[in-house]
Formats: structure tokens, sequence, C-alpha cells
């Protein structure tokens, strides 16, 4: 049997004498060697040509210099490594040009990491434009695009990579980069790795990869505290008496989202399209939520019919409420607030209402099911932060009532 050939495969450092700079340091360059084949590409590193080891190709000496370039072509060599090992495995054939093109990232739109993501801000702005899509969510995703193409520039001193160099180590690298670098705390980092993670089932789907370099990534959010009003401080703000008609306006929607469940943003986008008489003869509000586009249909209670009947005729648009700014919302609920002597040590926020709806509702006996289709929750856990607020506060009322008959006592 004739043996298979194996293909011979170099990777090694050089300088570019022909070409000091002014500082008298020379160019670092690569040379890729596969069955002969040779590939020369530019480190983008430089050093004075008396430190260079000529033999090892590598900085001489142990200085700080010497130790980071040292460092940096091991990582070049281990990446084009990698990549060669990846092409080999998936195509079988690797010329010393196509390992050199796949290291820099060179090659057709689809295999580039950032011209995908540009696509997908760009599709997700049109549906933002569109009203399908919220403007909160693509900020989130332009935001995250700039913390990722700043770490490719700081780490691969390129402008793209191709979707072959996004490993495990570049995900790992990029957690700690937001962490370390950047300052970020754990949740903001999710938020950021999240759109990262998007772009690779968009590459998997399109079979420019093959593997999912997220596999082994372990990373979530933080449980956060929910801040919420309680049932009496609800039936406060139903009694305040507000000093001018902005406020009144706020305090009516601030009430509306307590018993509907509805963010600002859905609040702000209500039609009377979504207004419908149901099965059960009730009207309903149907329509989907503009944060995960999940349907959430609510029956409204009296309150909140009440209130959509007191600003029918207000606006003129299909809107259902004249509503304000979002800021301007949160600056009149921390003014109501203390009207009301409702005090909090975090702000009161219109987002509070929507807390406030989940954990009303549970303590009222609503199922947690129920509950959660009316919030429009993907996941059930996340309605299940609610029912555990709810717990706390049941074993806190316990409490109380614990300490008031401590003295009863059996015959």
């Amino acid at each position: 049997m004739e043996k298979v050939k194996r293909s011979t495969f170099k990777v090694l450092f050089y300088l570019k004498k022909n070409a000091p700079k002014k500082n008298g340091k020379v160019a670092i360059m690569g040379r890729i060697t596969i069955d002969n084949q040779v590939a020369q590409f530019s480190t983008k590193l430089e050093i004075l040509p008396q430190k260079w080891d000529l033999k090892y190709g590598r900085v001489i000496g142990k200085t700080e210099e010497a130790t980071q370039l040292n460092h940096k072509l091991e990582e070049i060599r281990s990446r084009i490594i990698t990549h060669y090992e990846e092409l080999m495995k998936y195509e079988g054939v690797v010329t010393a040009q196509k390992l050199k093109t796949t290291f820099l990232g060179i090659g057709v739109i689809e295999d580039s990491l950032l011209k995908v993501y540009e696509k997908f801000k760009e599709d997700f702005a049109l549906m933002v434009e569109k009203g399908v899509r919220s403007w909160r969510t693509l900020n989130k995703y332009k935001n995250a695009y700039t913390h990722l193409s700043e770490f490719i520039q700081y780490k691969y001193r390129k402008s793209d990579i191709s979707f072959k160099e996004l490993t495990e180590d570049f995900i790992n690298e990029f957690d700690f980069y937001l962490r370390v670098n950047k300052a970020l705390a754990q949740n903001t980092i999710w938020v950021y790795m999240m759109p990262l993670c998007k772009m690779v089932e968009i590459a998997i789907d399109k079979g420019i990869i093959h593997r999912n370099p997220f596999k082994n990534y372990t990373n979530s959010m933080e449980e956060k505290d929910r801040g919420y009003l309680l049932r009496e401080e609800v039936e406060t703000l139903l009694q305040y008496h507000p000093k001018s008609a902005s406020i009144e306006l706020v305090r009516d929607l601030f009430v509306f989202s307590c018993f509907t469940g509805f963010s600002y943003i859905d609040i702000k986008q209500l039609k009377k399209s979504h207004l419908q008489s149901f099965f059960d003869g009730n009207k309903w509000l149907i329509k989907r939520r503009q944060k995960s586009d999940v349907p959430c249909n609510v029956r409204l209670l009296d309150i909140a019919e009440k209130i959509i009947e007191k600003y029918e005729g207000t606006t003129r648009t299909e809107a259902l409420f004249p509503t304000p700014s979002n800021a301007n919302c949160n600056l009149l609920i921390k003014k109501m607030m203390k009207d009301c002597n409702i005090i909090r040590e975090k702000p009161i926020s219109f987002h509070w209402a929507r807390h406030t709806f989940g954990t009303l509702f549970l303590t009222e006996g609503v199922p947690l099911e129920s509950v959660s289709k009316m919030m429009g929750h993907k996941n059930i856990k996340t309605t299940q932060i609610y029912a555990k607020i709810t717990n706390e506060k049941i074993s806190k009322d316990m409490e109380i009532a614990a300490e008031r008959l401590k003295n009863l006592k059996i015959g």
C-alpha cells in the first residue's frame, strides 16, 4: 500500500533588515511554509536588529520588551497552528497562501466576524424602524460591536478577524478584556457577550464554522433585587391627589402598569387596535412585547379600563395615551413618591410598576404560569424571581406576626 504523504508545515519569524525605520528598528516578519510553498506576512511588531536571535527567531533577553514581544510572537504562532489544524480537519488540504489569508482574516465577507455583525446591525435597524424591535436592544448591539472591534484591534492589531479565529481562547480573552480592561460588571459583560454568541449562531447556520466556541463558556446574569411597591403603597397612589396634570398623567400610567404588567415602551406603543373584547366578554390588551417579541395578553381590570377611558380622545394618533418621555416620567415619579412618602434606598423608576404587577398578582394567588404569560416572559424562571420576592415578604410578615403572638400560650 502506498504511504500517504504528510504535509510539511512550519512557522518562523525573521527581520526585514532592508527597510529600517528612523528609530533604528526593523519589522518582524512571519513566514508560513507548507510543502515548500511560502507565504510571508507582517506581524506588525518591530525590534532593534541587535536584539534579535537569528537562530531561534525570537527576541534576545528577559527584559519587559523582550518578554512581551516573544509572548506576542508565540500567540501568532499558536493561532496559525490552530487555523492549520482547522483547515486540515474540514478541508483536507491547506496551502501556505490559504493559511495566511485565513490567519489575517482576508477572504470572503462571510468569513469575517465584524462584516457579519455589521450586516446584522443593518437588518436589525430596519426592524427597529418598522417598530418590530426596540432602539434599546439595537443600542446594546451597537455598544457590544464597539467593544468587540476595539478588542480585536487591541489584541490582534487588525480591523477584523475570520470566524475560524473565533476560538474558545478568543471568547475567554474577550471576557477578560471586558472584565479587567473595561472594568465592566458581571451583568454588563453578559449583555455584551450575547451578541457575539448570536454571531456564532449565524456562522454555524451558514456553515462558516462547524463548532461552537461558546460550548464551554460559563457566564450568566447575576440575580438583582427587583424593586416593587407593596399593595398598601399602590393604594396610596390611587388615593393621591397630584399637584399638576402632568404628574396626574404619570401617576395614571404608573398605576396602569401596576395592573397590566406593561413596560413603559409597551404602554407608549399601545393603540386602540390592541384593545379587544375576548371570549369571556371582558376587554383585553393583545400585544407583543417590544423587548422580546413575545405575546402578552392581559385582561383589563376595572382600574386599568377606567384609566383608558379617562384618556380617550386625548391623542391625535391611534395611541391610547399621551405618553411623556421615559426620563420625564421618572422625574415626576420621584416627586410623586416623595409626596406619598413612599421611600426606598434606590430611586423608584417607571419599571418598578411592572415588577409591582408581578409581585402583587402572585401574592393575590394568581398562578405563576398565568403571571408569566401576562408578563410576556420567554422563560418561567424569570417569573420565579417574583415568586421568590413574595415568599421573602411572606416570611417577613410571619416574623412580625410571630413577634406579636409570641405571648399566646395553650392551657
